[in-house]
């Protein structure tokens, strides 16, 4: 059993200073290039790593294993040739010496990228990354920095929002206060977060797609969905309609309310409208698990009349039909009751439904048997 103890160059410093062509392997011939390279740029971080390669060879050896050193280097400009290269390099050494395992020795991050290129070969008993003692902290936080700055990802998430806010908290300063700057700044990192959190973008992304997809289906969804968006944006003209008739000295609490109290009911028969095309897509399609899509009506309506009620009741509203009148709380009870009257009938119906949709074929099946 032999282990190869692999010090990986994937930047092809040791072979551009020495002019060696990888890869190098054996003790003597990697001791050799130590002197080399360290004369070629003492300051290199490549010495310590060929230093450290030698040194786990010898621990391995002492302890009566077979381990040889070798060095491997990437012979391209491009990432991916050089990754190609060092797989070649692998290859022949693996040809040679016919190793059971390895340990890799890297100075850098970018260095143990290559440990996959790797452990698809042979397997990979450890990994030993040198870092200079006296620049272990700043080495670290540089190829941390690195590392963010090249994904693409993480600066879309959090340098353009950042740098958007650095750029508008100037021009707040100027038009506002301190307090409302700040404020305005909070809010916007807020938001931002939040949009990438929630997924919002990846929502925003499918929907030309999903749009796309459900005209030329021929889905009845799209129609409701235009209705449904139609009948919130009514829900939302309305409450802000009620705001602004005067309803009592508080500045934001009964706004609010009042705001929910006269939009809720548009909003409500608005989702109801829109998953009620979805019920019907999914009736007239093949197949699928309706059950989720019958409750969701259910669900909105009684929601809906719960909200209205807790709403109404904090207005103060109440109920007179004809000798029959309601306080504010009993009539807060009786949205409540007909909230959970209406959940509960709903819920019993779908399950109806959804048995006797699958009966026949159980009994199909059975028939079959």
């Amino acid at each position: 059993m032999t282990t190869l103890v692999l010090c990986v160059d994937r930047a092809n410093d040791i072979g551009r200073k020495t002019g060696i062509k990888p890869p190098i392997a054996g003790w003597e011939a990697v001791r050799s290039l130590v002197t080399d390279v360290g004369l070629a740029d003492p300051e290199d971080s490549a010495v310590n790593c060929l230093l450290e390669a030698l040194r786990v060879t010898r621990e391995l050896r002492d302890a009566n294993e077979a381990a040889v050193v070798a060095v491997v280097s990437g012979q391209s400009d491009s990432l991916v040739g050089k990754d190609v290269s060092l797989a070649s390099q692998i290859d022949q050494l693996i040809a040679q010496y016919e190793p059971t395992s390895a340990i890799i020795v890297t100075d850098s991050a970018q260095d143990e990228r290559v440990i996959p290129v790797i452990e698809s070969r042979l397997p990979v008993d450890g990994v030993d990354r040198v870092v200079v003692r006296q620049a272990r902290d700043i080495e670290s936080t540089y190829y941390l920095l690195k590392q963010f700055l090249a994904d693409e990802e993480l600066r879309s998430t959090v340098l353009v929002p950042l740098g958007i806010s650095l750029l508008l908290l100037p021009a707040l300063l100027i038009q506002f206060s301190i307090t409302v700057a700040l404020a305005g700044f909070a809010a916007l990192l807020g938001a931002a977060l939040l949009y990438k959190g929630l997924g919002i973008d990846t929502f925003i992304e499918s929907i030309p797609e999903r749009t796309q997809d459900a005209l030329y289906s021929g889905q009845v969804s799209v129609v409701t969905y235009v209705v449904a968006t139609g009948l919130g944006l009514v829900g939302l003209f309305f409450g802000a309609l009620a705001v602004t008739e005067p309803i009592g000295q508080d500045a934001v609490f009964l706004p609010a309310i009042q705001f929910v109290h006269s939009s809720v009911p548009w909003i409500a028969v608005a989702g109801v409208t829109a998953s009620a095309g979805r019920v019907l897509d999914e009736i007239l399609g093949s197949g699928g698990n309706k059950t989720p899509y019958l409750n969701l009506p259910i669900a909105i309506i009684a929601v809906g009349i719960v909200i209205r009620g807790f709403s109404g009741y904090f207005l103060g509203h109440s109920i007179e039909m004809g000798t029959i009148a309601a306080t504010a709380s009993q009539r807060l009870a009786l949205f409540i009751v007909l909230g959970i009257v209406i959940s509960l009938v709903g819920v019993r119906a779908v399950m109806y439904l959804d048995d006797s949709v699958e009966l026949p074929a159980e009994n199909e099946m059975d028939t079959k048997k």
